[in-house]
């Protein structure tokens, strides 16, 4: 290349002088926990080997934490901040630090984290788990830079947990490759018993904090087929080293998925149960899945992590849907159940869905947009208005995979779908897709147009043409109505002998007669009621169209409504299987469930 005049030479000649500069810069984290029974820990971010000229640095708090679509703010739970130089707090989860012509710098400060969730920091005296969006902040500018972290456990405290690669061989200091590397790697400091496992060829550790009623050697074996079965659907598997990080807690709690590692909360005693330990072993399932389904292949809006806000997407019933369809389905494939045990989980999927007034109202794509305000942030008319992209994600996936078995003459399923949006966006054009690239890819591996699909099902609110999928492979829907179950269309919750309406259902008695949400019902047709065993009683000798009395509180005023009860909108769903399935329906089955022809 030549260049042409003097202006151009000087411009490409600074721009290598400030990325070479820039590139520099060296940054280390360390983090100690001097007093974790107060459930704080402190933290420390040099920035050295700065360039001259370089007036201030901003340090940036995250707002939210990946695979979690709610602004938390957690610089709420940052204080004591200061600085080996002049700093000053610039907005809300920003400081921003004066160089003064030094070299290098420091910025100091306190996380108080008590939150026991997947998605929080929880510190005390037993343990951290921590979660890095919450606790770390990055160089604003340099989030692609290298960097160390220090990791300073309590003399109690006896191992680290994570999937951050050791550097130098030193166990308590790390490398981050960059910021996002280091969000993504929770970090597990204590004294878990840790548990290994080989599987598709690569090493699987099963962190275990706190007391849990598991078998250890049945406990990874199973794991194994669940991490063999998920990875034959994408064909190859990313990762190199694994870690499970695993919770046992008096309560369940989900997980929260992550680059090469997720965080689990599980009931500490749900291991002794079948129908407890199915559910562990979905949700390890669920997160295991995520390994390449959001982690690596994205929605486009999600392709670079902005920590500061909201990231919106309509295509989480994707992301989440599908995973939780496949969680499901995967548990079939692994021999853990059959599929007449799917079919009824698939069942009960379908009523739970259906039966969502917000299903006439909210899109699935829709929901997904809205996850940020309106599914992290329920309140009493949700059930109403909205629906779960995870639950009506699951069934479309679900109906999605037997209309391009049918299509394909059983050569093709959802599996190849997702094969080839991992080949195509992650690992060649290494970026998200988008909807229309999406529904391309399902038109491209099933050889036919699926846009009334699209067009009316995920964006609009019709329902599917369950009969016509199912039927697809010799099943049928079975829908049943008890329209003559009088009823005030209400939920409620009990307390200290109090019965109070928690929700009204869209178009029923209560909500079409003024029954509120809030208001304590304190007698039923003059007899006295505290709980909804006792309402329910009254209730059950009453029709549809008879009246009842209601004497409620609102507001601290007593009020008499007279309420004309309903029948009962919710409709039960179940799946059958046909008595004489033809040839072409039993491959469809078949291939459906995998299963040799």
């Amino acid at each position: 290349m030549l260049f042409r005049n003097f202006k151009t030479v000087l411009s490409i000649l600074l721009f290598f002088s400030i990325s070479f500069s820039s590139f520099a810069q060296s940054i280390n984290y360390k983090v100690s926990f001097p007093a974790p029974q107060t459930h704080y820990t402190s933290v420390m971010i040099e920035v050295s080997e700065i360039p001259k000229g370089k007036k201030s640095i901003d340090f940036v708090m995250p707002v939210w934490a990946p695979g979690s679509y709610l602004i938390r703010e957690f610089a709420k739970g940052v204080e004591s901040v200061k600085s080996d130089s002049d700093i000053e707090k610039t907005s809300k989860n920003v400081w921003k630090v004066q160089t003064n012509g030094k070299s290098s710098i420091k910025i100091m400060y306190d996380v108080y984290g008590f939150e026991h969730s997947v998605r929080t920091s929880f510190i005390d005296a037993s343990h951290a788990a921590l979660i890095p969006t919450s606790i770390f902040m990055y160089v604003d500018g340099m989030k692609n830079e290298p960097a160390t972290l220090e990791i300073e456990k309590h003399q109690d405290w006896k191992t680290i947990s994570t999937s951050l690669k050791n550097k130098d061989g030193k166990e308590n200091i790390f490398e981050i490759p960059n910021y996002d590397i280091l969000a993504d790697s929770p970090i597990e400091i204590g004294n878990q018993d840790i548990l290994e496992f080989e599987a598709a060829g690569i090493k699987h550790s099963v962190v275990m904090y706190g007391k849990g009623n598991y078998d250890k050697d049945k406990i990874t074996k199973d794991m194994a087929k669940v991490v063999e079965a998920a990875t034959k659907v994408w064909g190859e598997n990313p990762a190199k080293d694994y870690k499970f990080l695993v919770h046992n807690s008096a309560r369940g709690g989900g997980g929260l998925e992550h680059l090469n590692s997720t965080s689990l909360v599980v009931d500490r005693m749900s291991y002794g149960t079948e129908r407890g330990y199915l559910g562990f072993l979905g949700l390890v399932a669920h997160e295991y899945f995520h390994l390449w389904n959001v982690k690596r292949l994205r929605p486009f809006a999600l392709t670079n992590y902005d920590y500061t806000q909201e990231q919106h997407t309509n295509l989480l019933w994707i992301f989440e849907g599908f995973t939780s369809y496949y969680d499901e389905l995967l548990l079939t494939r692994a021999g853990f159940v059959d599929d007449t045990y799917y079919l009824n989980t698939l069942s009960g999927n379908i009523s739970a869905a259906e039966n969502k007034k917000g299903r006439h109202i909210q899109p699935v794509s829709e929901a997904s947009f809205d996850a940020w305000i309106k599914a992290y942030r329920p309140n009493e008319n949700s059930g109403n208005t909205t629906v779960s992209y995870y639950g009506q994600g699951s069934v479309y996936a679900a109906m999605l995979d037997l209309m391009i078995i049918e299509a394909t003459n059983t050569e093709k399923n959802l599996d190849d779908v997702m094969r080839y949006l991992y080949q195509e966006h992650y690992k060649k054009k290494q970026q998200g897709f988008t909807d229309e690239e999406f529904q391309a890819a399902v038109e491209k591996i099933a050889g036919k147009s699926f846009k009334s699909f699209f067009d009316n099902v995920v964006y609009g609110t019709q329902i599917p043409d369950y009969a016509t999928y199912l039927g697809y492979a010799g099943l049928k829907l079975m829908v049943s109505e008890n329209t003559s179950k009088a009823t005030l269309g209400i939920r409620t919750s009990e307390s200290s002998g109090n019965l109070k309406v928690r929700s009204t259902e869209r178009d029923g008695a209560a909500y079409t007669q003024g029954l509120n949400v809030g208001d304590e019902i304190i007698a039923a047709d003059n007899f006295r009621v505290t709980s909804n065993g006792e309402l329910t009683e009254i209730l059950q000798y009453k029709k549809v169209g008879d009246e009842v009395v209601l004497l409620i509180t609102r507001d601290g005023l007593l009020q008499t409504l007279t309420i004309k009860l309903d029948g009962s909108k919710t409709k039960g769903y179940r799946i059958e299987k046909t008595e004489n399935p033809s040839k072409t329906q039993q491959k469809v089955y078949q291939k459906w469930f995998e299963k040799k022809k």
